[in-house]
């Protein structure tokens, strides 16, 4: 027969404490670099792109040769006797 111990050198915490973290430096500094590394690839992004947002007419005047792609036949006229 096994027999437990009678005091434990674990303190006994109730569940919701147990699931609660602390807030401790290793968080604070894992949370305020990956901050800063989020705001440097946005700020790179919005860099490396800057050129193509400044543009106020991205197609250079092309519209009317982009549009042939989609130039499509007139459709067929209506019969009189219903499609047969």
């Amino acid at each position: 027969m096994a027999t437990e111990p009678t005091s434990t050198a674990r303190p006994v915490l109730g569940a919701t404490r147990a699931r609660q973290g602390r807030f401790g430096r290793h968080v604070f500094w894992v949370l305020l670099i990956s901050t800063v590394l989020a705001a440097l690839a946005l700020f790179g992004a919005w860099t490396w792109r800057s050129g193509d947002l400044a543009n106020t007419e991205p197609n250079n005047a092309r519209q009317p040769v982009d549009a042939k792609a989609f130039d499509a036949p007139p459709p067929a006229p209506p019969t009189q006797n219903g499609g047969r």
